[in-house]
């Protein structure tokens, strides 16, 4: 018998294109498929699937972006001269939530094609889905071995105004009217992650955020004091890491600060006591080890990767039969004193592409009069323009079969069921999948090293 609530969300199409019924209730957490041989996970501040794509592996990258004298065993196949497809692991998603409408769409556009049912997909706010759980609706999935979540970091980062805690938007991405920042607002939405694995209990959970984080005082070892209380002290929380993404890959400046907890109840003696120890072995160190050298150092580390290999596998977009390579945002040059006016370097790693540009993405070229400097380029005729909506995936490490502007089959012609607009922001928000990987293939490999 469904209740009012669920009768009403069964009511709720969103796009007949994508077939989602939009179901903010899970009616039956046995339902899903379980395979003994996959590692359940479930992914919290999902966006549009950086970190769950990631995770369970199986997508395309440029060869250079992989080390293959370190991981020969990355790569399931070479697909061409320039890209490879890396190896699909054993994480599965059984599990995605965001609260922006564009993310979801997008997600579930593509992660469908990957055997993913979209109702999968929650758009309620971690908050929202937490009291429901309290209430006695069961919200969450069973059997749940591991936990990922990239908190908001727009409260913590450089770029944004560093609130921290006392953020001054809600849990819903609202201004908040009185100022007064209370556990529901944006910058304490890690203590509602918390909850979530406090009721699902994995055996580790990774929680991620910008490196600004790390910089503001004392926020790291609050966090990281108030994940490891989860489950009455139930976990190991390793000292946080700063990840630079250009280390393992990815051609863009950006850094990220990983939390990892691993259960202890479920960890082998051996296990225990090496992750309990002034300095864990590198046997049972869960952070991957760097792959290429752009600030680590190493005989077998590779060259970090260029733009120019990015860019040297697509068309412009006067040329190209591809809607994400396009559009672009025609917003002028405004002057170097003001952001997102500088071009990119092709001998170097891409900008941090950044989820709130408002139409400011760095200039894949700008013309002489602007101070461009890509001269065989502008000789050979071609115009002053910003990056493409699908030269931010590629930079990010999203696979060119990823669709981020997505038309409307039924409405008004020209009308989007993900925007240009809307795509740069939610590929801006996105941890890179490249970097993902890498974490992941490092607790895949651990994985029996810490548990029976």
């Amino acid at each position: 018998m469904l209740t009012t609530s669920q009768e009403k969300a069964l009511d709720t199409v969103e796009e007949p294109q994508l077939d989602l019924l939009y179901q903010p209730i899970v009616l039956d957490t046995d339902s899903r498929t379980k395979d003994e041989e996959s590692i359940r996970v479930l992914s919290l501040f999902s966006g549009c699937g950086g970190m769950d794509l990631g995770f369970e592996g199986g997508f395309e990258v440029l060869k250079d972006s992989v080390n293959e004298l370190l991981h020969p065993d990355f790569i399931s196949r070479t697909v061409d001269s320039d890209f490879v497809q890396l190896r699909k692991t054993k994480f599965k998603t059984v599990f995605a939530n965001d609260i922006l409408t564009d993310a979801r769409n997008a997600w579930v556009n593509f992660f469908i094609k990957r055997g993913h049912r979209p109702e999968f997909f929650f758009k309620e706010s971690i908050v929202d889905l937490v009291k429901l759980h309290r209430s006695g609706t069961p919200v969450f999935p069973q059997n749940i071995d591991l936990v990922t979540g990239g908190f908001p970091c727009q409260d913590f980062s450089i770029a944004g105004k560093r609130n921290g805690f006392n953020s001054h938007k809600n849990h819903l991405g609202e201004i908040i009217e009185d100022d007064k920042a209370t556990v529901e607002t944006r910058g304490q939405l890690y203590m509602w992650m918390k909850e979530v694995i406090e009721i699902t209990q994995p055996k580790i959970f990774v929680a991620e955020n910008v490196k600004g984080l790390a910089n503001l005082p004392n926020v790291k070892e609050i966090i990281q004091k108030d994940f490891s209380n989860a489950g009455g002290n139930g976990y190991i929380v390793l000292d946080p890491m700063v990840l630079h993404s250009a280390d393992y890959g990815v051609p863009q400046s950006r850094e990220r600060v990983i939390f990892i907890g691993i259960k202890k109840s479920a960890l082998t003696q051996v296990a225990f006591r090496s992750l309990t120890a002034k300095r864990i072995p590198d046997s049972f160190n869960p952070y991957p080890s760097p792959t290429h050298s752009y600030l680590a150092k190493g005989e077998q580390l590779k060259p970090f990767v260029k733009l120019s290999r990015v860019f040297e596998t697509l068309e412009e977009p006067k040329n190209s039969k591809e809607l994400s390579q396009q559009f672009y945002s025609k917003a002028k040059y405004m002057g170097a004193h003001c952001q997102g006016q500088t071009e990119i370097k092709l001998n170097s790693i891409g900008p941090t592409i950044r989820a709130e540009h408002h139409g400011n993405i760095e200039f894949r070229r700008l013309s002489k009069a602007h101070g461009g400097k890509i001269d065989h380029e502008l000789e050979a005729g071609l115009p002053e323009r910003r990056l493409t909506v699908r030269e931010c995936a590629l930079i990010q490490t999203f696979p060119k079969d990823y669709d981020f502007v997505i038309p409307k089959k039924e409405g008004r012609k020209g009308s989007f069921l993900v925007s240009p607009s809307q795509a740069y922001k939610i590929i801006g928000n996105a941890v890179p999948p490249l970097l993902a990987f890498n974490l992941a293939a490092r607790l895949e490999a651990l994985w029996d090293t810490y548990f029976d």
